[in-house]
């Protein structure tokens, strides 16, 4: 894949090299010729300076043949216009902007870019590794709004279904390891003392879920 990255801050960098070292081709763009140098001898891209929004800028990085872009600077306007352009006027077909302030990460959303809110994610995982004291946490989606966690199913649940530990919206098993094999259940699938059960959940439905585990 051909992928342009807007700023060569820390995530810029690391983001640039780690795409390279999977063999993307990567173009980095930054107003500031000193910023390349935290790009690792590893990196096998290229680098342009100059304004990440610009359009003569984008084009030479090569906007209208690329797969995606990330706009990564610490300016969430500068993040946004240049997603903005690179979504609605060059038609880039993955575009993801970090934007540091959460109302607008929702804003943007909601015009149809992906965002990356480090903000809200850093808060949401901190709570749940400080919280989560029996889910154990798998992964975050989104900005931090959705965590995929595993729990060991209670004795108290032994016996009970699927469709007890749902809330529609809200909490989501969505599959089961039993045994050593794992497998999808449906909403009638009878819990076993032992399984260990996958579940997608909203980070605010965390004290929900404990209480239907029965942790409370």
């Amino acid at each position: 894949m051909k992928i342009i990255i807007i700023g060569c801050g820390r995530v810029g960098a690391g983001l640039a090299e780690t795409l390279s070292h999977h063999g993307h081709g990567v173009t980095v763009v930054d107003q500031a010729p000193t910023a390349f140098e935290r790009l690792g001898p590893s990196f096998r891209g290229e680098t342009i300076t100059g304004c990440g929004f610009d359009r003569d800028i984008l084009l030479a990085a090569g906007i209208e043949r690329c797969d995606g872009l990330a706009a990564v600077t610490t300016s969430d306007e500068v993040n946004l216009v240049a997603a903005r352009a690179a979504r609605q006027v060059f038609r880039v077909p993955r575009v993801v902007a970090s934007l540091y302030d959460p109302r607008k990460a929702e804003v943007s959303r909601r015009l149809g870019l992906l965002t990356i809110s480090p903000v809200t994610w850093g808060i949401n995982r901190i709570v749940e590794l400080l919280c989560y004291s029996r889910l154990e946490p798998v992964k975050s989606l989104g900005s931090g709004e959705v965590d995929v966690v595993e729990a060991e199913v209670p004795p108290l649940l032994a016996g009970r279904t699927v469709n007890e530990l749902t809330v529609a919206g809200e909490i989501l098993v969505v599959a089961i390891t039993r045994q050593g094999k794992t497998f999808i259940p449906t909403l009638g699938t009878e819990l076993r003392e032992g399984d260990l059960v996958h579940l997608a959940l909203l980070a605010t439905s965390a004290e929900r879920l404990k209480i239907l585990m029965g942790w409370h």
